[in-house]
């Protein structure tokens, strides 16, 4: 029992650690972005992992637009949409994300190295850093609502609750 207890102590305490990965990805148009700069101004940071063939992501960072604005204003907040679909895909994502008017810096991650670093499966994916990095919120699926029980997660991390 207590070699039990030790590494569920252990798994927390490293999971409380977690950091964006230091990777750089292309964006839409080709430059590259390092995860590490997006919250060099304090910003906390939501990534939203999502495919053109994924309904419920497409859905999901739709729905998001409408209190975009307000997050980005009251808790400095600056949400990355990141594309998972494959090299064969990524010529879709541009045209979607136009389509659907997203107001999302959209990130690639058609080889699935930020997927492999996050240790995920399915999108929608999301992760939530806090100012200084560090991971403090996931979460797998979407559905309709969702977007205000991350609205009050953001609240908390930015201490706004």
């Amino acid at each position: 029992l207590p070699l039990l207890l030790t590494s569920a102590l252990t798994i927390s305490v490293c999971a409380q650690d977690k950091k964006l990965p230091d990777i750089t990805l292309n964006d839409v148009d080709g430059n590259k972005v390092n995860l590490n700069t997006l919250n060099k101004d304090g910003k906390i940071i939501v990534l939203d992992f999502w495919a053109t063939w994924c309904v419920p992501c497409k859905k999901e960072l739709t729905n998001m637009i409408n209190g975009y604005a307000d997050w980005q204003k009251n808790y400095n907040v600056e949400l990355v949409a990141i594309s998972i679909d494959d090299s064969r895909n990524t010529t879709k994502v541009k045209p979607t994300v136009d389509c659907l008017s997203w107001p999302y810096r959209v990130l690639l991650d058609a080889n699935s190295d930020l997927k492999r670093l996050l240790g995920f499966q399915n999108v929608p994916y999301v992760v939530v850093a806090d100012k200084d990095g560090n991971i403090v919120y996931q979460h797998t699926g979407y559905v309709e609502g969702d977007e205000f029980e991350l609205e009050d997660q953001i609240k908390k991390i930015a201490g706004k609750e």
